[in-house]
């Protein structure tokens, strides 16, 4: 399986409202519930309106569109992580998973999946 490393900086953020999101931004999930609304997007890309902010995360996506019926790919990925002392912040698309790690942690992560098979792609 092919994880693709991204370049960019990411924060996590809760905002007060949406509407200062650009939503044409490159990267940008949204996740709102009854208690927050939460932000997660390109560091360059936070908006003025955060009530507060996490920086520092990098990231990485599963190659290719994943299929529903697939089972336990985040949960390997994630068991791998763990085994190297690594949190995560997943994120799931309707095509396939973001998993973000902590910008000092980020190259153990990659090489932590490499030597567990992975193929990581630039």
């Amino acid at each position: 399986m092919e994880i693709k490393k991204i370049d960019d900086d990411f924060s996590v953020c809760k905002v007060v409202d949406y509407s200062l999101v650009d939503l044409s931004a490159e990267y940008l999930f949204i996740e709102k519930t009854d208690e927050e609304n939460s932000l997660v997007c390109l560091t360059c890309d936070v908006p003025p309106n955060v009530t507060e902010r996490d920086d520092n995360w990098k990231a990485f996506r599963i190659q290719g569109i994943l299929d529903f019926s697939l089972i336990g790919i985040l949960s390997k990925i994630s068991k791998i992580l763990a085994e190297n002392e690594i949190g995560i912040f997943a994120i799931s698309t309707f095509n396939t998973d973001y998993i973000l790690t902590k910008k000092e942690k980020f190259q153990k992560a990659i090489q932590a999946l490499a030597d567990a098979g992975y193929t990581v792609v630039e």
